[in-house]
């Protein structure tokens, strides 16, 4: 049997906050900082959207179909795309005229509804599929929660939407002596398939490049040695590391650009996308997860974003509002909703230190937690009175 690597890469841009102050709330409901969204876009799509797009493309015309990877694009991102750079949205969907690029499916908000409501979750999945369709052209057969957040009872929900395919962190505490470098099941649905990140090979690239002076080949040598015990590898990162987290005067383009020529030629690997690898491979056990998992910090669960009580404050404030927000049937305040939900405005209010605070911090830009916190629990306040305002408004006769 031939051995896969999986390459996929994270697309999400936040709808960032505008600093909201007590005063503001009743009297002015713009909650998002536009001109930060739309600077902060233009910039990431100069330096890593638009080259390594036009990268990608220029190594799918050289390899042909021996060259693929895979994009879950959040709607935010989406969204952003089409207002502030359609030349970016332009280029992915250059990508996908390849047919040699997949487009995964996730909540569309970017948000934490899989951990909260499962009637969110599935709306914004079924929403998120159909955005895809309506910009690639394509359904989505595979599935990417979340911050790769998954349980058994996640997956046996992504499973019931019609999804055979998910994505997922290969935490050790939850593989134990096992490896990432197989393919899986959901310990409750056995037809959904399993691939799980190999965070060691992922992170060499996505945290430690600029460390490592690591060239090509050398990378590629990593993988034969990995791939001797495995039947798929799966690099899993964010799209930013390529040009903004890690920058261009890294090398980190010209990795990119010799990278496949020295995996097909080096290693006993292929490129394929991560349907192709669920179909092409056997599971080989089902995996366990009873509480969820992520791919955040060494923990590799959810106390990046639910780990202290500003968190859980805000996160259980923001959803007793769902119900008046779906009986409200507004669309700019459910539009409002699904932009809070998004997963960066709880990672700003972590108050975690030592090696992880550092990675925190990179992604923050309130000065501390307690400052995101608040910020946040204004907008919601404000939030809260326009759905109790929309649903107590006088019926027309």
């Amino acid at each position: 049997m031939e051995k896969s690597l999986c390459l996929y890469f994270q697309v999400h841009q936040p709808d960032r906050l505008r600093l909201y102050r007590f005063f503001d709330i009743g009297n002015d409901s713009q909650y998002f900082d536009e001109f930060a969204n739309r600077t902060i876009l233009k910039r990431i799509a100069q330096r890593c959207y638009l080259p390594m797009n036009e990268l990608i493309y220029e190594l799918i015309q050289k390899h042909g179909k021996d060259f693929k990877v895979a994009f879950s694009i959040s709607g935010a991102a989406l969204e952003q795309f089409e207002q502030y750079a359609p030349e970016v949205l332009e280029s992915f969907k250059k990508l996908a005229s390849t047919k040699c690029v997949e487009f995964l499916a996730e909540t569309y908000s970017h948000s934490l509804a899989s951990l909260k409501s499962e009637k969110e979750f599935k709306n914004q999945v079924k929403e998120h599929s159909a955005a895809i369709k309506k910009y690639f052209g394509v359904k989505p057969k595979a599935f990417r929660n979340t911050e790769l957040i998954y349980s058994d009872a996640i997956g046996e929900a992504v499973a019931a939407m019609g999804f055979n395919t998910m994505l997922t962190e290969g935490a050790k505490h939850i593989l134990g002596w096992k490896s990432p470098n197989f393919l899986y099941t959901n310990a409750i649905n056995p037809k959904l398939k399993l691939l799980l990140k190999n965070f060691n090979l992922s992170d060499d690239i996505a945290f430690r490049f600029a460390g490592n002076n690591v060239t090509s080949d050398q990378y590629a040598a990593w993988l034969a040695e990995s791939a001797k015990e495995a039947d798929i590898i799966n690099l899993f990162m964010d799209y930013e590391t390529f040009g903004e987290h890690q920058k261009a005067s890294t090398g980190i383009f010209e990795f990119m650009r010799a990278l496949p020529e020295a995996v097909l030629a080096n290693t006993e690997l292929k490129f394929c996308t991560p349907s192709e690898a669920a179909a092409m491979h056997q599971p080989v056990a089902p995996l366990h997860v009873p509480y969820a998992i992520s791919w955040a910090d060494e923990e590799r669960d959810t106390s990046a974003w639910l780990g202290n009580e500003l968190q859980n404050e805000a996160f259980e404030k923001l959803y007793s509002l769902e119900k008046g927000v779906m009986a409200a049937k507004d669309e700019e305040l459910l539009a409002d909703y699904r932009k809070l939900q998004e997963s960066d405005h709880f990672y700003y209010m972590c108050t975690k230190f030592f090696s992880d605070g550092a990675v925190h911090k990179y992604f923050n830009p309130y000065d501390t937690p307690y400052e995101a916190f608040i910020n946040y629990m204004n907008v919601l306040s404000d939030f809260a009175l326009r759905v109790e305002k929309k649903n107590n408004k006088p019926k027309k006769k």
